[in-house]
């Protein structure tokens, strides 16, 4: 059953991303600018590498539970971040609407459930959570360097030129603090369950 989903899942992730690459309007570097994108590009990895059992130490880092689940993390935050507050601010159609809801629902969703019950999470401890802000927190810095630099931003609450630094380093203080208060919701749920077992 594992195996199928996995090979859906990591069919399904391919797809969107090749699909949104191939409908591009933009640059290639500020395609991979895009959280969402890199998101969906670890959970591609991480499937992909799993179905493959990859004996390399590339494919042994993405077997971790911690990885994966800091994958599950990462992946449902694009997903509520999107839903809750990107999605009324454009309306994507055609393919665009496909990609859209492929990249910020289906893939977010079908991840973290594939997490909730096929991860093996008993190794997860509560200092998981500070290797896991490793990469939102990298990314937030490169998003606000490379937009001093080219004058484009990802994303409209990192938009330096439109809020200015003082709100956009609040806008971040609050992804950051929903990163970490989803993480550690995560590693005690897992505890959680684990103990009642």
């Amino acid at each position: 059953m594992k195996k199928y989903v996995e090979i859906a899942m990591v069919l399904i992730a391919w797809f969107a991303l090749i699909l949104q690459l191939i409908i591009l309007k933009d640059s290639l570097a500020n395609y991979f600018s895009y959280f969402t994108i890199l998101s969906n590009l670890l959970v591609a990895i991480s499937l992909t590498s799993e179905l493959l059992a990859s004996p390399t130490s590339f494919g042994k880092i993405f077997s971790l539970p911690k990885t994966k689940s800091a994958i599950a993390l990462y992946i449902l935050i694009v997903g509520l971040v999107y839903n809750l507050v990107l999605r009324g601010m454009w309306e994507p159609k055609g393919w665009q609407l496909v990609a859209d809801n492929l990249l910020h629902v289906v893939v977010p969703l079908a991840y973290f459930s594939y997490w909730v019950v096929f991860v093996n999470k008993v190794s997860l401890v509560w200092k998981d959570m500070i290797s896991w802000t490793y990469f939102p927190l990298v990314y937030l810095a490169y998003s606000l360097i490379r937009g001093y630099f080219v004058n484009w931003y990802p994303y409209p609450f990192l938009d330096v030129t439109k809020f200015g630094y003082q709100q956009v380093l609040i806008n971040t203080f609050f992804i950051v603090l929903a990163f970490i208060s989803i993480g550690l919701a995560m590693i005690y749920y897992n505890k959680l369950m684990t103990r009642n077992r």
